[in-house]
Order: structure tokens, then sequence, then C-alpha cells
């Protein structure tokens, strides 16, 4: 058996060989990013499932539409906690490893036989599975998530992660992975993700898969539910348009006709909304006359408490102390819905 202290050790098979039971490598772990990240456009990988079923914060169907027929950048993930993640990602595998006396080794990315555009970039395969009498190979996912996710992981592993691993299960013929979690960098839980508890969800991931690789195919891109994640389909805006300019006809009977109103609307419940909010705070601090704690039945109710937060006098710090105000402040651009008033008093008529 070989030892523990190998387990994280890089091999380099052949790109085209098959790596898994019905699995072949398209790139080995040690290939350039950037070789990576454009061989990856040729298929759907498995954090790309979380984003088609629409239960990732990092994306949707329309941002990995955008990202495999080449709108978007051909960059990755270089936010500090996706930094942290892969520098970290080593360790957790010889703990995983170590824990479970196993062995583990990097691949790289990985298509199925048969369905070519069905891919995955496997953290480790697992060349000795704990679970095996015969020692069936398998692979273990590495995740490092925040502390404030803990709750996440309290009955095991969350949609976006289940949804990944069943994506790699399936891909390369595994009956099941292996997730080895830190958590707030001092919190270890490991969990298995069984196919055989999951058949309807790898069918219906199948199914969505495929039909997302159809639209990427035929340039149809997807259209989104209502209820779509603002915050994501902003980023992906952004990203796309980063530059703007010229005039754009909206239809008199479209969405975004719609899409003004609404945002009008919630503009006008917004303010009222803030006015009640005022005129209520308003009441409460006089009812308290010269008190700072109001109770009603021997328990608080609620009080009125001092807080404090630091300000920075902008003008003072350019004026007194202009190469700090430089070194430290900076202008940062961005743009903001504007509406003229005569669609606004139209609106409100």
């Amino acid at each position: 058996m070989t030892t523990v202290a190998q387990a994280g050790a890089n091999t380099a098979p052949a790109a085209g060989r098959r790596v898994t039971p019905t699995g072949r490598l398209i790139l080995p772990a040690d290939a350039d990013r950037a070789a990576w990240l454009t061989a990856r456009r040729n298929g759907l990988g498995s954090s790309d499932m979380a984003a088609v079923l629409g239960i990732s914060r990092y994306g949707n169907a329309l941002s990995v539409y955008h990202d495999k027929t080449g709108g978007l950048p051909l960059e990755g993930d270089d936010s500090e906690p996706a930094l942290w993640g892969r520098a970290i990602e080593d360790t957790v595998a010889r703990e995983w490893a170590r824990r479970n006396r196993s062995v583990v080794r990097r691949v790289g990315l990985v298509a199925n036989i048969d369905r070519p555009w069905q891919m995955c970039t496997l953290d480790r395969r697992v060349l000795e599975c704990p679970l095996a009498d015969d020692r069936e190979r398998c692979a273990v996912e590495i995740k490092c998530r925040a502390a404030f996710k803990a709750g996440q992981w309290r009955a095991g592993c969350p949609d976006d992660v289940l949804a990944q691993t069943l994506w790699q299960a399936d891909v390369c013929g595994y009956d099941h992975i292996h997730v080895g979690v830190l958590i707030g960098g001092n919190d270890y839980r490991q969990f298995v993700v069984r196919v055989a508890d999951h058949q309807q969800l790898i069918t219906d991931l199948r199914a969505a898969g495929a039909l997302a690789w159809q639209q990427i195919t035929d340039r149809r891109p997807p259209i989104l539910p209502h209820d779509a994640d603002p915050d994501v389909l902003l980023d992906l805006y952004e990203q796309l348009h980063h530059d703007r300019a010229g005039v754009v006809a909206i239809d008199r009977d479209g969405d975004a006709l719609d899409a003004l109103s609404d945002y009008l609307d919630a503009g006008h419940d917004e303010s009222e909304a803030k006015a009640r909010k005022k005129t209520a705070k308003a009441a409460l601090i006089g009812a308290l006359a010269g008190a700072d704690t109001a109770i009603q039945g021997g328990h608080i109710a609620y009080s009125y408490d001092e807080t404090s937060r630091e300000h920075v006098d902008r003008e003072r710090l350019r004026e007194e102390f202009p190469e700090a105000h430089a070194a430290c402040v900076e202008d940062r651009p961005s743009r903001r819905i504007n509406i003229p008033n005569t669609i606004r008093e139209a609106h409100q008529a």
C-alpha cells in the first residue's frame, strides 16, 4: 500500500487516456491555467451546473452561456476566497487522506467518454477508497468555507456542492464522491455523497446540462426565471458591457417598460417606508422621555443605545495631508439609473 505521505503528489497521465471508469483526461492537473480555462469552455463543468440550476451565488445559466460562447473574459476567479481556497486545497486533501488512511492524486480536467460536453475537474482522485473492500477508486471534493456558512453543512453537503459532486460522479462513472471541507480555518468535516441515494437528481442534472449545452451550441441564450438573483445579473451585465455608449429603442409593450414601472413603484415604496420608519423612530424616542430603555410586561421592548463609528473628514485630509489623501482615497466610477422628471410625472399621473 502506498504511504499516506504520498497523498497529493502529482502524476501526469497523458491527455486522451481513460482515467476513470467513464472519463478520459482532457488536460492534466499541471496544465497551464489559461489552457485549462480555454479547454473548459468546450463543455459544462461541475461548478457550471450549480449556476445552470440557479443555486450558485457566483453565476446563473445566462452567465454560463456567455462564458462558454466567449462573451466573458477568459479569466478565473481571482477573489480572495478563491485564492485562499486554492492555496489551502492541498493541505485539506492531505488531511482527508491521513484521517481515512487513503491515497489521493491530482488528476485534471476530465470529460465523459459518451458525452464529451459533460466535464469536471476532480480535486483529487482516490486510489484506495476507505469504504470499499476492493479499494475501489473514487474521488474527493475539497472545500474551504467561511465560518458563517457552517450552518449550511449541519445536515450534509449544501445543494450547490451536492449538485457538483453528483455531476462529477456521473462524468466519471463513480458510485460515490467524498467531500472534505474546512470551515472557518479550523473546523474540518467530511461527508460521502452516494449516487444510489440521488438517482432522480442525477437524471435531472443530466437533462438540465444537455439542454444548457444545446442552447450554447445553438447560440440561444437561456431565459431566466423572474426570481433570478439580481446581484448575479448586475455583475454579469457589468462584465458584458463595461464600456457603454449609444442609444437603444425599447418597445412600448416590452419588458423594459414593465421593469421601468416596477423600478419607479419600488422607489416610491422605499421612500414611503423610510418616512414611516423615521416617524416611528421619533415616536419611540419620544416615549422614552429621559430614559434609554422601555420595558413591557417585565421584558425589554426596545432600547435607545449609544453607538459610534469612525468618520473621516475628507476635506481636512485633502488640505492638511494631501499625500495621504492621494494614497488612500480613490475615485471609483459607477453607474446609476437616471429617469427624466417627465417620465416620473407621467408614471405618477
